[in-house]
């Protein structure tokens, strides 16, 4: 007997609700993954900083240069990425138009095949196929979906772009709190503040990544954690190293 939330999330609503909301895209993806990056790049600048004794206005100056290049630059690529998606939609959709315009018959028989691998035949099949080319639209959707597998539904890139910004500059913030409150001191001071705040913002990203993939939180929350550790570390070594050489 299945359970009454099993039950409840298959009625005919909610099986609408839930569609619907995997027909859109989710832009939680991008902010996790802009966080991320932020979170990183900026506590590893400080942890070098750290490690080569340098004071905590180079490490402003260097974690807000870093947090605005890079979250610019990263927020660009995810720009340009979601652009492209969407130029590839368009000109694929362009191809399958002239397609059914010039040579209806073979793209019915493009769609009796594709039907076929998945199981369909005789009557079934073609009723499906005459279903699908009466309707010119959802003839090329269903064309873009199965034969060039691609999102009807692709990301816009303005929204991502954003989004990989803000999170990326939020994120990347709070590295450099504790130097930004002492600036006349020396970064290893308020290293041991600064690591304590990275970590639980790792903790809370990977926490949010995992409610993204549909992963264990709770297992994303600590891989996350050790991902920025082991950077944070390499940065403070190096750091270290260079003040020997120095």
């Amino acid at each position: 007997m299945p359970s009454p939330d099993l039950q409840r999330e298959h009625t005919h609503q909610a099986i609408a609700e839930r569609l619907a909301r995997a027909a859109a895209h989710s832009y939680l993806g991008d902010f996790v993954l802009g966080a991320v990056d932020g979170a990183v790049t900026t506590f590893a600048i400080v942890a070098g900083a750290s490690g080569a004794g340098l004071s905590n206005g180079v490490v402003v100056v260097m974690g807000l240069a870093n947090v605005l290049a890079d979250g610019l630059s990263m927020a660009a690529s995810n720009f340009l990425r979601a652009r492209s998606d969407q130029q590839l939609l368009a000109k694929s959709r362009q191809i399958e138009n002239s397609h059914i315009q010039q040579i209806p018959e073979g793209e019915r028989e493009e769609v009796r095949q594709i039907f076929a691998s998945k199981g369909f035949e005789g009557d079934v099949l073609e009723r499906i196929v005459e279903t699908i080319t009466s309707d010119r639209d959802l003839w090329v959707n269903t064309m873009l979906a199965e034969e060039w597998k691609l999102a009807l539904h692709p990301p816009d890139p303005r929204r991502s772009g954003l989004a990989t910004f803000a999170a990326f500059l939020l994120a990347g913030m709070i590295p450099l709190l504790p130097s930004l409150f002492m600036l006349r001191g020396e970064a290893e001071g308020t290293f041991l503040y600064s690591s304590l705040l990275t970590a639980v913002t790792f903790l809370l990203i990977g926490y949010a990544r995992g409610k993204v993939v549909e992963g264990n939180p709770w297992w994303n929350a600590l891989e996350t954690l050790s991902i920025g550790g082991a950077a944070a570390s390499v940065a403070y070594f190096v750091g270290a190293a260079l003040e020997r050489l120095a």
